[in-house]
């Protein structure tokens, strides 16, 4: 095994990646990212002549990380850079990796226009016919020309015909086509298509849009906007086909990687909410241009759109200070269904589009969730159905035809790879499946980008191209989870240093142990901390599912759903060995995809669909875990694998658990216990608040 590495080099972190390192000082940034498998272009191969290497150096103390980083800490520009911004120009705040070397700790920005192979995005629209009923629809007329003995404006012919051929009564029309109907109706000799939305049938209908001749194009675009991950599909309105579907990273990112550290970014920068709104219109807009072109559609005929995210992606979508969210009573600035016009967004499709924003459940329970709730159903059905969306901030939505319950358990951002020393956003090189013998405690493990497993022929090739960098988070799940089944690690969560005579994979770090997952280029290490992390982040949410379990009064659940790009690879075994979630049989745990995803283009595809969530919505409880006495035991028994006190006997039909015991080695105590009660216990204050 290689020797760890000199932990006085510099520490480098790509965002938004999330992949870091520590590299010699004199390293050029160009090399550190390529031996993280950070993707940056370079075509000149380091000449510093094609300008595609581009990054952004973050300045400030990014207390997480225990990174303080600064333009100082880079070298200063060089005979080639400064050549290449006298002949072509750098934007403020722009270097050239190939030619910048690293000097001290960095945080490195690497921006979305310079990326091509960017992160793995895992979300993708379900195969589910939707019976459509759009808010949209074409009309071709046929319109009377001009009389001088009838002075009726061209625009009232136009409406006069659309209500005998189509029965459009009191119709409104969009003002940007006022001036342009005259020379439509002319170019088109007197044949025209024009949009007519309408969503709410109490609703006046209106034109939207209007063409020479017949046009029977029309699209529509549902959007997810997550905080990691934008996801879009196009869909023609015509025919319920999804045309194109793609996805990007978020890039608000770079000001926060979790949802609460974007508030904060709000609060303290008064244009924070200005910056982080353009950021994320603009990758919309950067991805409607994406699926466009996959599709060969003209984003002019995208004339309806739905989005849904959760609420402060909501808010800083539509302009709104998040500020209020992040601090109780956690007040919505609107929660109700949203309908506004693309241009007011600066959406860069028809002027007239319209926009549809799914309703929010509650302060963190957003659309996301709602639209989630529309596509699974439990309000459909008779079986007691969880829907958990696994992200920085969970949120949980369990029920029945009889009675729906919903909340936000904050569990922080370790299941995406934050809080985690090796831990990584998923990407080409990312560990993401974990497998510990008992015997012997050797791991094996794939990574994304390779069908093979580590102990497999072939995979020392595939790796050596990709690298293997950190650890993604359906392999953090996994990875602690057979540290329990194999023993490495107690109930209470301690790694058990006596193992280290069995094993040279069980380190000491200090006071505490680490397991030694990979040794290669980066080394890749499972600390004591790494682990606490991961209980703290699912105590949070077991434990808000179980205050539901108690606020509908039953024991169990009938059928868990992940949902989310998450959820989609997490093994439902080991989210149920770790207490992730509930005693369930494991034949009705099943990941549901971007279940927000699909439920926007239910939306779209059937404004029926639209009226439906509405009302559910409505009736939803919302419970507020900060509120709730008892979420702190449930958060303490939670913090135990699985649970200190709840039974799993679906679980150990199809897994030998260990037998029920707690570390007499925690460190820093006699027996564990006295301090173990009061860390967990102040824990579960600052979950819940």
């Amino acid at each position: 095994m290689n020797a760890p590495l000199n932990h006085t080099d510099p520490l480098v972190l790509f965002m938004p990646s999330g992949k870091r390192g520590r590299f010699p000082k004199g390293t050029t940034v160009l090399d550190a990212a390529r031996e993280l498998g950070v993707y940056v272009e370079s075509v000149c191969g380091g000449r510093a002549t094609c300008g595609r290497c581009q990054v952004i150096v973050q300045e400030g103390s990014f207390a997480k990380h225990k990174i303080v980083s600064s333009n100082d800490h880079i070298s200063a520009k060089g005979a080639k850079e400064e050549r290449y911004e006298r002949i072509r120009g750098l934007a403020d705040g722009r270097r050239l990796s190939c030619s910048s070397t690293i000097e001290g700790d960095l945080v490195i920005d690497v921006p979305q226009d310079t990326v091509i192979n960017a992160q793995v995005v895992r979300k993708a629209a379900l195969d589910r016919v939707i019976e459509r009923s759009p808010a949209l629809q074409l009309c071709y007329v046929e319109v009377d020309q001009p009389d001088m003995h009838k002075p009726l404006g061209d625009l009232d012919r136009l409406k006069v015909m659309l209500e005998k051929d189509w029965g459009w009564q009191d119709l409104l029309v969009s003002q940007h086509l006022l001036p342009q109907t005259q020379s439509i109706l002319r170019k088109g000799q007197w044949g025209v298509t024009a949009a007519i939305h309408r969503d709410l049938e109490s609703s006046r209908p209106s034109i939207i849009a209007l063409w020479p001749g017949l046009h029977n194009e029309a699209y529509g675009i549902a959007c997810d906007i997550g905080s990691t991950t934008i996801a879009m599909h196009l869909v023609s309105l015509l025919s319920g086909r999804v045309v194109a579907t793609s996805g990007t990273s978020n890039p608000q990112i770079r000001f926060g990687e979790d949802l609460m550290s974007r508030v904060s970014y709000v609060m303290m920068n008064p244009e924070g909410r200005q910056a982080m709104t353009t950021a994320v219109r603009e990758a919309i807009n950067g991805l409607v241009s994406k699926v466009c072109a996959e599709g060969g559609v003209s984003a002019d005929d995208i004339l309806d759109a739905v989005f849904v995210g959760n609420p402060i992606m909501h808010h800083l979508f539509l302009g709104i200070d998040p500020t209020e969210l992040g601090q109780a009573p956690f007040a919505l600035a609107v929660s109700g269904a949203v309908h506004t016009w693309g241009s007011e967004l600066g959406l860069k499709i028809n002027h007239g589009a319209r926009v549809y924003v799914l309703p929010c459940i509650a302060g963190h329970v957003g659309a996301d969730a709602a639209a989630a709730t529309l596509s699974e159903g439990p309000h459909r059905q008779d079986r007691m159905m969880l829907l958990v969306d696994v992200g920085t901030n969970a949120e949980i939505v369990l029920g029945n035809r009889e009675r729906v319950v919903a909340a936000s358990s904050p569990t922080g951002p370790a299941f995406e790879g934050a809080e985690i020393s090796s831990g990584q956003r998923a990407a080409p090189g990312a560990i993401e499946r974990v497998r510990i013998d008992p015997e012997t405690l050797e791991p094996r493990f794939r990574i994304i980008g390779s069908e093979k497993w580590s102990d497999e022929e072939g995979f020392a090739e595939e790796s050596s191209a990709l690298g293997v960098t950190g650890i993604c988070g359906s392999a953090i799940i996994e990875v602690v989870a057979e540290m329990y089944l194999a023993g490495i690690i107690s109930e209470d969560g301690v790694v058990d240093g006596s193992l280290a005579t069995r094993s040279p994979r069980i380190l000491q770090s200090g006071r505490t142990w680490s397991y030694l997952l990979h040794d290669g280029k980066q080394r890749i290490t499972v600390t004591q901390n790494d682990v606490r992390a991961i209980q703290l982040a699912k105590s949070a949410l077991y434990a808000g599912i179980k205050l539901l379990m108690e606020k509908l009064g039953v024991q169990r659940v009938d059928t868990i759903r992940f949902a989310g790009a998450f959820g989609s690879f997490i093994d439902p075994k080991y989210a149920m060995v770790l207490g992730l979630i509930p005693d369930c049989d494991l034949k009705e745990v099943s990941a549901v995809g971007n279940a927000a995803g699909q439920g926007a283009l239910m939306a779209l595809l059937n404004r029926d669909y639209r009226r439906e969530i509405e009302d559910t919505v409505r009736r939803i409880e919302k419970i507020e875990t900060a509120l709730e006495p008892h979420f702190q035991q449930l958060f303490i028994d939670a913090m135990a694998l699985p649970n200190k006190v709840d039974a799993f006997p679906e679980l150990a039909r199809s897994v030998t658990l260990p037998a029920r015991k707690t570390s007499p080695d925690e460190p820093g105590t006699s027996d564990g216990a006295p301090r173990r009660r009061s860390r967990e216990e102040r824990a579960a204050r600052r979950s819940r608040s």
